[in-house]
């Protein structure tokens, strides 16, 4: 599969499963690892607006920083990747890819589609039926989005995507609300 030259200045869904649909987070500690090493690799070049942190997937929405060379870039992501993945093998004794494959991604073109995968992503706890409430789920931007604690994300930018901060979460409950009324709908059928 060929894949997308990274672009600089450019934003990003990027994610990737567990190989065979493996878990990639065994232990709570695996989580907290995976955002050092996100701090440590990826900070670096790119700006984070959500992310989400699943058993046996992930999701990151980045903006890509402006790095004359955009090789720097995509070398940044593989030793990330790597680097996790290294970790994992060595400590639960695996051997093998950690991953489905290398990273997929998928440009952002609009200002739509990025508020919708900022929605997406931040919601993929209650997708995935891990929670029903996304105060409950730790492994996600929301909290930090939501907060005024000090955080990497581009918190600022999230939220004047939305306006502020009160019309963001309530963007995000009425498209919870949406897909519960979806599943409704679909349960009576």
């Amino acid at each position: 599969m060929k894949y997308e030259k990274i672009e600089k200045e450019t934003y990003y869904h990027i994610y990737n499963k567990g190989n065979n649909g493996e878990n990639i987070f065994i232990d709570e500690m695996n989580y907290s690892y995976f955002l050092n090493l996100m701090k440590k690799y990826i900070v670096p070049v790119a700006e984070i607006y959500s992310y989400c942190l699943l058993k046996n997937h992930f999701h990151l929405l980045v903006r890509m920083k402006n790095i004359e060379d955009e090789k720097i870039i995509s070398k940044s992501f593989s030793n990330f990747f790597n680097s996790y993945s290294k970790s994992i093998n060595k400590k639960y004794g695996r051997t093998g890819s950690l991953f489905t494959d290398r990273f997929k991604r998928i440009k952002v073109k609009d200002e739509k589609y990025l508020r919708k995968l900022i929605v997406y992503i931040n919601l993929n706890p209650i997708y995935h039926k891990f929670v029903n409430d996304l105060n409950e789920y730790k492994h996600s931007s929301f909290l930090a989005l939501v907060s005024s604690k000090k955080t990497l994300l581009e918190r600022k930018e999230v939220v004047t995507l939305f306006d502020d901060r009160e019309n963001f979460i309530f963007h995000l409950c009425k498209k919870k609300l949406d897909f519960d009324e979806k599943l409704k709908e679909l349960i009576l059928e």
